[in-house]
């Protein structure tokens, strides 16, 4: 999927929703529900592969199902394997494998602190996207993620300024926190054609009218992730992601 085509189904559909399948029980029944319920008022799926790997072999075949449910029953899905893989080059290129290839997602999250030869094998799909963490939405993100460098910039913008120079914005796009978004006028400064994921609306509280103030661009630039707010609403999951769509419509 291209940069053109993702812009262009936020624009068809006045939604930037990606919807997070965070799912403890690992249950293809239940993701299935979620997504025929949200699909209408979203453009992206983004599955947090540890709840998988956590039931083993089951868990693991529950993943490969979802992913193939949404590529073929909604094509036009987004779909991110958050995995926040990040390795050495020849471990980095079974990675690039395993979810570009045997599962045919459309990016994977990824650390980005071993550097670009970590990167490089995914960069190598065609249609394929990095997201890489920048300033994520936990509250240990300062531990690393702000240091202050010497010669003053935050670590994050370097991270950033850095791997744009690896492939533009057809290939990387970057994770920012909504529990942060006054940085993200920073952020969107050091890439301003990139898209940005932006995870901690919702449950954890980011402001929505923040992040759309400081981080959307002229072709919208954004997928802001929910995942308990619409998977555990007591609204039903498809009530609460049309409740999100329609606030995101408001701002794109």
């Amino acid at each position: 999927m291209t940069l053109r085509t993702l812009s262009e189904q936020i624009g068809l559909k006045h939604s930037c929703l990606c919807v997070g399948l965070d799912t403890a029980s690992a249950s293809f029944t239940f993701n299935k529900e979620v997504i025929d319920a949200t699909a209408p008022y979203s453009v992206a799926y983004k599955p947090n592969v540890a709840f998988y790997e956590a039931g083993g072999s089951e868990g693991w075949k529950c993943l490969e199902k979802t992913v193939a449910y949404i590529r073929s029953h909604y094509p036009d899905h987004f779909v991110i394997a958050d995995a926040k893989r990040g390795d050495i080059g020849n471990t980095a290129v079974q990675y690039a494998r395993a979810f570009f290839e045997h599962m045919d997602c459309h990016a994977v999250t990824m650390a980005p602190y071993m550097g670009y030869d970590s990167i490089a094998p995914f960069l190598e799909y065609e249609g394929k996207w990095v997201i890489l963490l920048v300033l994520t939405s936990n509250p240990s993100a300062c531990d690393f993620e702000t240091l202050t460098l010497s010669d003053g910039r935050p670590l994050y913008r370097k991270v950033i300024e850095t791997a744009n120079t690896w492939a533009g914005p057809q290939k990387i796009m970057y994770v920012a926190g909504a529990t942060r978004s006054l940085v993200l006028e920073e952020i969107r400064q050091a890439a301003p054609d990139h898209f940005l994921l932006v995870p901690g609306v919702g449950a954890q509280g980011g402001s929505v009218e923040e992040v759309f103030r400081y981080g959307k661009n002229s072709q919208g630039g954004l997928l802001i992730n929910v995942s308990r707010g619409i998977v555990q609403s007591p609204l039903g999951p498809e009530a609460a992601a049309r409740n999100y769509a329609q606030e995101f419509a408001k701002y794109l």
